[in-house]
């Protein structure tokens, strides 16, 4: 097995941290967006949970990716990862705008 170099040990770190807090924000955001009465707000964070869960994706598939040596499985899976997290990111992002106007148009 071979030694990690520093700067791949602190990227795996940095990957792991950032993988870390955005699963917990798609968990709070989810929470939020199942509990809240106001089709507006319900939006707002079910369109910021899709954000943090497509950033998720995309954190794994880099880790995947390049981080790892790679076998062919591990490629795909990533590049799967990464396909979905781009839509997550993209849907929620697109989302967000929708409801942003929709609140700020509101009386």
């Amino acid at each position: 097995m071979p030694v990690l170099s520093t700067l791949e040990a602190t990227a795996q770190w940095v990957l792991f941290l950032a993988i870390l807090a955005s699963l917990i924000l798609s968990v709070v955001f989810s929470y939020r967006s199942r509990r809240n009465a106001d089709q507006t707000l319900r939006g707002l964070y079910g369109a910021r949970m899709n954000i943090c869960m497509g950033l998720m994706l995309i954190f794994l598939a880099i880790l995947q990716m390049f981080i790892y040596s790679g076998s062919t499985l591990r490629v795909i899976v990533g590049a799967l990862f990464l396909v979905l997290g781009i839509f997550n990111l993209f849907a929620g992002l697109r989302n967000h705008s929708h409801f942003k106007r929709r609140r700020s148009s509101a009386p």
